[in-house]
């Protein structure tokens, strides 16, 4: 699950082709199948987001919960690959642009009446 944070009068105007992008990135970096998009939209206004010096009202955070079992080179491939296409498909800055990736172990996550640890019908890999 991917959530997104930003000031609302940037954000919403752009919501759709981050998106994309962000899809995009974690179907080429990670394989996952096109059906796996889960991402959360958390508009904001301006007086309830503060955020670092040097940076615009377009900062973005893109918080990236995943179970855990990605390789290092992965998961940084992944962050390079949304600071590339986000700033040349969508037109946001690297400075403006925030990536977390939080990992969880398989049995922390709960989907479909089961945890993660015991899916056997994964349509994508964990460990890449």
């Amino acid at each position: 699950m991917i959530v997104i944070y930003g000031i609302k009068e940037q954000l919403n105007p752009i919501k759709a082709k981050l998106s994309d992008v962000i899809h995009r990135c974690m179907q080429q970096v990670l394989d996952l199948p096109e059906d796996k998009r889960a991402h959360r939209f958390i508009p904001m206004n301006k007086e309830d987001f503060y955020y670092p010096g040097g940076r615009t009202d377009a900062y973005t955070v893109i918080e990236i919960n995943m179970m855990a079992g990605r390789k290092v080179a992965t998961q940084k491939a992944l962050i390079k690959s949304l600071f590339s296409k986000i700033e040349a498909d969508v037109g946001l800055s690297p400075v403006d642009i925030e990536i977390v990736i939080k990992e969880q172990a398989p049995y922390q996550w709960g989907f479909r009446g089961m945890t993660g640890d015991e899916a056997r019908d994964l349509k994508y890999q964990v460990k890449v």
